[in-house]
This record gives structure tokens, sequence and C-alpha cells, in this order.
């Protein structure tokens, strides 16, 4: 099965290089630069699994997960944060229901093992 990766960070070297990545590996990828887009691709798309990074425009990336958990038609997907580590984070982000956190910078192996833990899910 092809699955869908929605890939949310509003850093453009960020964006083509995990999409790069992940379509090598034989992902489909979506990309989106702030929360709000991340909000309406999901909808949209319907994307597997989303990599949200916390620090973005318009919309961060807490609110925004926080949307789409409490949305019935975005719930079930996981997301998995990719950010920098920061103090604090792993309890704001369990109050938006995140599903995982990925430190940047990240090592492509444990990139690629988390991403297939929640996809097999």
């Amino acid at each position: 099965m092809n699955h869908k990766i929605l890939i949310v960070d509003d850093e453009p070297k960020n964006l083509k290089l995990l999409k790069d990545i992940l379509e090598v590996t034989g992902y489909t990828v979506l990309v989106a630069g702030n929360g709000r887009e991340a909000i309406e691709a999901a909808m949209i798309h319907r994307p597997d699994l989303i990599l949200m990074d916390l620090n973005l425009p318009v919309m961060d990336g807490m609110a925004a997960t926080k949307i789409l958990k409490n949305n019935p038609n975005t719930s079930d997907i996981p997301v998995l944060v990719l950010s920098g580590s920061v103090p604090g984070d792993n309890i704001r982000m369990g109050k938006t229901g995140c599903d995982g956190y990925i430190t940047k910078p990240f090592n492509l192996g444990d990139l690629r093992n988390k991403i297939q833990e929640h996809l097999s899910k």
C-alpha cells in the first residue's frame, strides 16, 4: 500500500529534505507551510500520517494538532511532532494528542522506524 504522509514545516529546506527522503522510500508526500494549511490538507487528502513542526506561522503545530485530534474526521490520523527539543514540550504535546515526537536534527533510521511503527498500527 502506498501511504500518504503530510509534512508540515515552514522551512522550505526542511520540506524539501523530508519530501525527498520519503518519496525515495515510496511514500506519497503532501506538504503544508503552516497549521491552517495542515488542517485543510488533512481534511481534503486524509493522509495516513502527519509530521508536524511546532513553530509555524499563522497557526502553530500544537494548535493545529489539537484541532485535528478533536475532529472526528481526522482524529485517527497519527501526528508525529518533528521539532527541536524544548523543555516542557512533552507535557504540552500530551495535552494536544500528539502520537509521538521526533527531535531535530533527526537520525534517518529513527525517522523511518517511527514512521513505519505508526503506519503499521
